[in-house]
């Protein structure tokens, strides 16, 4: 489902992806993992064309990402959660929803609002549909967000440390619904902190450091038996 080749990502002289192979089947949940400034969400951000690659390729279903290509297969294939919910403050829930549906996919508004209701419901937020994303808790702006990306019915979901600009309290209730998706045939790509998560739902983990994977394999192999120096002196340090 998606492809990366040979991917390099500079900002000015600072090369943050330093020839990056990667292949995520279609299905995978795929968790990336390493310290922060390692090139973690650079990475997701140039598998969904937020950020254009320096040189290399990356492949949606077998077409390229480029910046003709960029916008139409976003529209087709992705949904991003990002670390700070990136809601509409002036749009109520609902509208927040349906916004994508009706626009990109020129769903009805009565089909894209009764799609927008079974996701809210799903999240456990369908009493928030009229308010405004500044009524809400961090933890519930999170579920709207994950609601949000549900309700374009695309086949991957890219989630950016969609816990991190999070209370402690809240985390634990966007853990749940990601960890309910995670039973689903939804491709997800998550960058993340949170092992547990990562114990429980990842097919793969991948760990990166200084713009290259260093490290990939199930959970169970990342948790258990690390091969990489890098890799097990970083879990060492946030797993108690």
């Amino acid at each position: 489902m998606i492809k990366l080749k040979n991917v390099h990502k500079k900002f000015g002289h600072l090369e943050v992806l330093k020839g990056i192979d990667l292949e995520v089947p279609k299905g995978e949940k795929l968790v990336i993992i390493g310290p922060s400034g390692s090139g973690k969400s650079t990475l997701i951000r140039c598998m969904n064309g937020l950020e254009a690659v320096t040189s290399g390729e990356v492949l949606i279903d077998g077409h390229p990402m480029t910046h003709k290509t960029r916008a139409s297969l976003n529209k087709a294939y992705s949904s991003m959660v990002f670390q700070q919910f990136n809601l509409y403050s002036h749009l109520t829930v609902m509208e927040n929803l349906t916004l994508a549906p009706i626009k990109l996919k020129k769903m009805s508004k009565a089909d894209a609002e009764d799609l927008a209701m079974v996701n809210l419901k799903r999240v456990g937020l369908a009493p928030k549909a009229q308010v405004y994303p500044s009524t809400l808790s961090g933890g519930q702006q999170q579920r709207i967000a994950i609601a949000r990306a549900l309700t374009v019915k695309n086949p991957i979901i890219y989630f950016d440390e969609p816990t991190s600009a999070l209370d402690p309290e809240m985390v634990q209730e966007v853990l749940d619904i990601m960890v309910e998706l995670g039973h689903e045939n939804i491709t997800m790509v998550v960058v993340t902190h949170e092992m547990g998560f990562a114990r429980e739902v990842a097919d793969r983990v991948i760990f990166c450091d200084g713009g290259h994977i260093l490290e990939q394999g199930t959970p169970e192999h990342f948790f258990t038996n690390p091969e990489h120096e890098r890799t097990k002196a970083f879990l060492s340090k946030i797993i108690r």
